[in-house]
């Protein structure tokens, strides 16, 4: 490895073969380090796919609780005397610490202990998530935890600049924006397939209304149903079908509600890209995203997108230009804004042209190197205490840890 290159410890209670945002954000983030010459260690809870013996060197399995609610994902459990053994041995240069569960907090913890920089990432809106399940008296204790945790690390890197200001007036502290990228080959407009449409039951001028995501309370899906109810009462002259992909806790819900919809279930890859491709109308109506990768996806899909002016769809859908856009909680807009894209042909295949031209400029190469620049920025060596040989005492290494 070159000079520059760093040792970083990866911590998060989801990865890759998971399907959600954050484990894709952090599949892409650590391709794109080792790609780009860095050492990435990563240490999350055993998964269903794991052999049960590994001799990789930079996978560190730990056990995991279910989250309630959350088939499939897992609590990390806490592993504080394991990464401290594991630290001493061979430090990293810098953590990454992505979730704040049991495993997040004892990196913390030992990180803190050993005085090892710490960077984390404010992925999941949790604070939100207490209301929606249940337990709305826990959203204050929630919302204290987190500032608390974040507030101990040395920089808190979030998705948008809405996040960034929400958490500012929250009071948590060195916030810095890494926003997310798209594979726009990936997802790609030529991938639209007349012979999954078919299965739909769609001729060519039939429209497909696309949904992607987990099928949950927190994922306002009740204004899904509003909205794609409002097209059909609007353009009753056209065939119109809501295609919902995802899995999760209110599809038997939806299922009742929406009983002409296509529950797809979950998709990945080149197959997850052909349905996007192959829809014309994107409703994501959720009001609880950090970020939305799924906006960008169907932004490079070349769908007519419909969103609330917050996270992903604040920062890259201009009005009426590469997609449509309500204000936050305003359900009659955001409908009225779902029919509006069907008003004129010729304005809708114009937002869906702009929705493609700008997400095929969202790379996620340039996301990795804004990372690397983040993690380098809270290790760099302070020379005034450099001792001999020109080595710099562990403690002093970074920026002190708050």
């Amino acid at each position: 490895m070159n000079a520059q290159s760093l040792h970083v410890a990866l911590i998060s209670e989801t990865f890759p073969p998971e399907i959600n945002g954050v484990a894709n954000t952090l599949g892409r983030l650590v391709d794109g380090l080792r790609n780009r010459g860095h050492r990435v260690q990563l240490i999350r809870p055993r998964q269903d796919t794991d052999q049960q013996s590994t001799a990789d060197a930079d996978l560190l399995l730990t056990r995991g609780w279910p989250l309630p609610g959350y088939p499939g994902l897992q609590w990390g459990q806490s592993s504080l005397h394991k990464l401290l053994r594991r630290w001493q041995r061979q430090r990293p240069d810098v953590l990454y610490i992505a979730t704040e569960g049991p495993l997040g907090f004892s990196a913390l913890r030992a990180a803190r202990r050993l005085a090892i920089p710490v960077v984390s990432g404010f992925h999941t809106n949790f604070q939100q998530y207490t209301g929606h399940y249940g337990f709305g008296l826990l959203t204050r204790a929630m919302t204290n935890y987190l500032r608390w945790f974040h507030n101990r690390t040395q920089l808190t890197l979030v998705p948008s600049i809405g996040q960034q200001v929400d958490l500012e007036r929250r009071d948590f502290e060195r916030l810095a924006l890494l926003a997310r990228g798209v594979d726009s080959q990936l997802f790609h407009p030529r991938r639209r397939s007349d012979e999954l449409r078919a299965s739909w039951g769609l001729a060519p001028d039939d429209l497909a209304v696309l949904h992607v995501g987990r099928l949950a309370a927190e994922k306002n899906l009740g204004l899904l149903v509003k909205a794609f109810h409002a097209l059909q009462q609007a353009h009753p002259q056209r065939r119109i079908r809501l295609i919902l992909v995802g899995d999760g806790p209110q599809r038997a819900s939806l299922q009742t509600q929406l009983p002409d919809a296509l529950f797809c279930g979950l998709q990945r890859g080149e197959t997850l890209a052909t349905h996007y491709a192959s829809g014309d109308l994107f409703l994501f109506p959720s009001l609880s995203e950090t970020f939305g990768n799924v906006v960008l996806e169907a932004l490079a899909s070349s769908l007519g997108v419909v969103a609330y002016d917050q996270a992903a769809a604040a920062q890259h859908i201009h009005h009426g230009h590469n997609g449509m856009l309500a204000r936050p909680g305003d359900e009659v807009g955001f409908c009225e804004a779902a029919c509006g894209l069907l008003e004129d042909a010729e304005v809708l295949r114009h937002i869906r042209l702009n929705a493609r031209r700008h997400a095929g400029h969202l790379s996620w190469d340039g996301i990795v190197e804004q990372f690397e620049q983040h993690l380098h920025s809270v290790i760099q060596p302070t020379p005034q205490r450099a001792g001999p040989a020109g080595m710099v005492d562990a403690a002093v290494r970074s920026k002190p840890l708050p």
